[in-house]
């Protein structure tokens, strides 16, 4: 009977977190992570992507008006370059 209480308590919860999340989203006051952009556009955008072993990559990606080149390995991530995209193209 003990865990019947206990199971209960646990769904009201969640249907109480529910529930406030669903009205939050409905009046614009919480949204996800995916949701958001600046100015309803796409601020980083990756350009290209080259792998240079299983492990390290090299990436060329647009962030604002800027292009960055990014070096990956595990553990690290080092910025190679950056440059106005003018003068990337």
């Amino acid at each position: 009977m003990e865990s019947l209480q206990q199971i209960g308590a646990i769904l009201l919860v969640l249907g109480l977190l529910g529930s406030a999340l669903y009205v939050l989203k409905r009046k614009k006051l919480a949204g996800f992570a995916g949701d958001l952009r600046f100015g309803g556009e796409r601020r980083l955008q990756v350009l290209e992507r080259v792998s240079l072993t299983p492990q390290h990559t090299l990436c060329l990606v647009r962030v604002g008006e800027r292009v960055v080149m990014v070096a990956t390995a595990p553990g690290n991530c080092h910025f190679a370059e950056c440059v106005p995209e003018t003068t990337a193209q």
